[in-house]
């Protein structure tokens, strides 16, 4: 399955989509990466004067790239043309060191820990364009198709 198909099936979409794209995927892990526009919604009110990419914005593009894409990529010999993958994020545990600003380009880099009855768990890092680490922890979830 190509990066482009496992994007298309996820269940997001704009303003709500934070992939661009998928640098590498394997049984073992997913890199991926997302720019966030100066224009996003969220930038309005967090914070007055000086935006900030909400915490847990930078989770759910952890959750979306490290669990969901990874997901679709470990179910793909069980998907036909016309399925709806279906997630569930059952828990987050995460750490945050430095704000993503507008504008900003962050990669998330996911391992799978745990792949059992379709239960998914993974240990996450985000890193922004100068390849500091932004957060990492760990991320679980649910899927079925």
């Amino acid at each position: 399955m190509k990066s482009e198909q496992i994007i298309k099936l996820l269940p997001y979409q704009d303003p709500f989509l934070f992939v661009d794209g998928i640098n590498s995927i394997s049984e073992d892990g997913v890199t991926g990466y997302y720019t966030f526009k100066a224009d996003e919604v969220f930038y309005k009110g967090h914070f007055k004067n000086n935006p900030i990419t909400p915490g847990v914005i930078l989770t759910e593009c952890m959750a979306q790239i490290g669990l969901v894409c990874l997901g679709i990529y470990l179910l793909r010999n069980e998907f036909i043309e016309t399925t709806k993958p279906q997630i569930a994020l059952t828990s987050h545990q995460m750490d945050f060191y430095l704000p993503v600003l507008p504008n900003e380009k962050v990669t998330v880099v996911s391992e799978k820990e745990v792949f059992r009855f379709n239960k998914l768990r993974c240990k996450v890092e985000l890193f922004n364009a100068k390849d500091e680490l932004v957060a990492r922890g760990k991320i679980s979830g649910m899927l079925k198709i």
